[in-house]
Formats: C-alpha cells, structure tokens, sequence
C-alpha cells in the first residue's frame, strides 16, 4: 500500500509497527483466536511500544502524532490480527473524546495514565434495543445530591472487562431528544460481576469472530458518579462527543479493513505460487492472476480512501469522508478475504488455515462503528444537504 508524503517519524514508526507485527502477532495470533484467549503479552508490548499514546499530547505524556499515523499503526496491527486494533480503538475513541472535549482537569487526571495504558478506555453507546439509532437510548443519568445515578443496560461493549475507564452515553434530559444527552467518565475496577456497587459486567458476547477481546454488555443499576464525571462538565452535550469518537472510530474500522485485506491478498499470492494445479502453480493461470489484480487494486483503493478521511479528521469534522472510507474499505475487505479463500480452495476452509480466521472477522467490519447501509444514509444526507 502506497503513502505519500510521510515523515521520517512516521516511517519509523509504521516499521517497528509492522517488526512488532511480524514477531509478536502473526506467529500466536489463530492459536490466541481459536481460543479465544486474551493477548496479554501482546498488549504489553503495545504499551512498550507507546501505541496507548500515540496521539495523546506529549504535553500529557503522548508521542503527539496525527490521526494519519495512527490509521497507519492500526493497519499493521489488523494486518497481524483485528482484534488487537480493537483494544486501541476503544481505548483511543475515549482519550480522543476528552482530549477535544473535557475539562482541563478531566484531560490532566487521565491522558498521563492513558497514554501509558496505566488507564485503559471503553467506549458505550449501543443499548440492546438500538445501536446506530442513537437517539433511542434509555439509560437514564439522574441529579442524585453532589452526583449523578446512572440506571439502564448497555450493549456491545468492547474492552468491557479489561477497561477501567468507560465513556458512557446517557440521557440526562428525557424530551430534550439529541441535546438531552450527556457522556459520563465512568472508572471502574477490571473483571466481570458486580464491579462496582450498581455496575455489573455480566460476562463475555460469544462471537463468530473478533475473538481474544471481550465484548460485554454493562449494567447499571442507579451507579452513583462524581459531577466531576460529566464530560465537558455541562450536560446536553453527549451526542455531539460521541459523534466525534465515532467519525475516528470510523477512520479506525476503516483501517482495519485494510490491514486484513492486505494480509489476505499476501497469503493468496504466497499460496498461488506455490499451489500447483494442471502440471503448474496456479499463479500461472489466467483466472487467478485475474482474481488477484482485482484483489490488489482494492486494497489499494481502500487505503487511499482511509489516508484521505484520516487526513480530512485533522481539519475538524469528517462524517462524510469517514462513512466513504468505512463503507468502501469494509465491503472490499469483505470482497478480498472471500476472493483469498477461493483461491485457497478446501485448504481456505480448514481451520489450519490463516485464512478462515480472516474469512469470519472480516463481517464485524461491515457492522461496527455503524452498519454499512449507515454509511450509505450518512453519505447521502451530506450530499443532499
């Protein structure tokens, strides 16, 4: 995949990205998934690398970098396995949201201890009843003495047990439709059961794929916050934060579809080369050089549309561009996997295979951070104004 117009820090840091990749990932990544077991040591090797941080001021202890390094980073790291990027991307959406958002004290008492993964961050806004129709939760946040008491069931949690800090989407108004939302801190103990008094996390979302990081739901049952908990420390303002995590989630999925399609189209041709058929590699016939061309220039064509969209983020608002990259790189992942497991034939199929762990991770990415039909109302309401 080409980039142009990267630093000398850039570069250096996508390759030890891609080293650590290489050495620490691929080689325990579909025993860790089959397990479904979480990847502690690779964990802490992202902090040792300073992923946790990576866009976090250096004022607070970050290394400071663009959202455009930071889409390179998560691409590698899907290239290696999805889920890891799954455990930056929350974590990242929650430091993004207080570092544009929160109050000088929200951003000085977690960025340092984000930035070093001391603090790890989960993002919540889907319920059991509507995910992308953020305007129908129910979680309640009532004034209760000096505080708030938070009450409802949220959904779809990733880093649920492991994360200790949860950006939660509440409604603190009940008829002030979008501006009678707030986001609340939430700090938590790690683990599942009754984590804090009336905060329960239940236990893991058994899941196709996207195995190795939890996904939980979150429960609370009038969990009582600090004020100093109100992101921004003024009520109303909760979907329009969220919006703004989400267009960098988006930027992230979108990275994430290009990492494993890259990966994908890698194993494809290393299997093509190899694979004989008809007295020769079946690299040399016709229909598979003509399946890995088309296989090629859509990963291309997806990283080009995340490099755009993560460049724009940095600019102000991207919903547009972030939908575009996310529905485009989502549906050519999806397209080059299964092109990839083709050309594998029954091997692809066989769980000895790198490639039937890619073929089942590969449908969150047309679901997460918005389902891909989403992206396709987002895009048009831009455009028709």
């Amino acid at each position: 995949m080409y980039t142009e117009g990267l630093s000398d820090v850039q570069e250096a840091i996508v390759a030890a990205v891609r080293d650590f990749v290489e050495k620490e990932v691929l080689p325990v990544a579909t025993e860790l998934e089959h397990a479904d077991e979480y990847p502690e040591r690779i964990v802490a090797g992202m902090r040792e690398l300073g992923l946790f941080g990576l866009m976090i001021p250096e004022e607070y202890g970050g290394a400071g970098e663009s959202l455009l390094t930071y889409a390179l980073a998560v691409e590698q790291l899907a290239r290696g396995w999805m889920s890891v990027s799954g455990i930056i991307n929350t974590h990242f959406i929650v430091a993004w949201m207080i570092m544009q958002h929160g109050t000088e004290e929200q951003k000085a008492r977690f960025l340092p201890r984000m930035a070093t993964g001391e603090v790890r961050g989960a993002f919540s806004m889907s319920e059991p009843g509507c995910g992308s129709d953020v305007s129908a939760i129910t979680t309640r946040a009532v004034r209760d003495g000096d505080g708030y008491a938070i009450t409802g069931q949220k959904y779809w949690l990733t880093n649920g047990a492991t994360a200790t800090l949860v950006a939660t989407l509440t409604r603190t108004s009940p008829d002030g439709g979008h501006r009678g939302m707030s986001t609340f801190l939430v700090e938590k103990a790690p683990g599942y059961g009754e984590v804090e008094p009336g905060l329960t996390i239940p236990g893991k979302i058994e899941k196709m794929g996207y195995k190795g990081v939890e996904t939980t739901e979150l429960i609370f049952d009038g969990h009582r916050v600090p004020e100093s908990a109100l992101l921004g420390g003024v009520e109303g303002r909760g979907f329009f934060q969220m919006m703004d995590g989400v267009e960098v989630g988006r930027v992230n999925v979108a990275a994430r579809a290009c990492g494993m399609a890259q990966r994908a189209l890698e194993l494809a041709v290393a299997y093509a080369k190899e694979r004989r058929a008809f007295g020769v590699p079946i690299a040399e016939h016709q229909a598979v050089r003509f399946r890995i061309a088309e296989m090629a220039t859509k990963v291309e064509a997806g990283h080009q549309m995340v490099l755009m969209a993560a460049r724009r983020k940095e600019h102000g608002r991207n919903d547009l561009e972030a939908g575009m990259a996310k529905l485009l790189a989502g549906e050519y992942c999806k397209e080059v996997v299964e092109d990839s497991l083709r050309i594998h034939g029954g091997f692809g199929y066989s769980k000895d295979s790198e490639i039937e762990r890619l073929y089942r991770e590969a449908p969150m990415l047309l679901i997460g951070e918005g389902t891909a039909d989403i992206q396709k109302m987002i895009i048009a309401k831009r455009l028709l104004g």
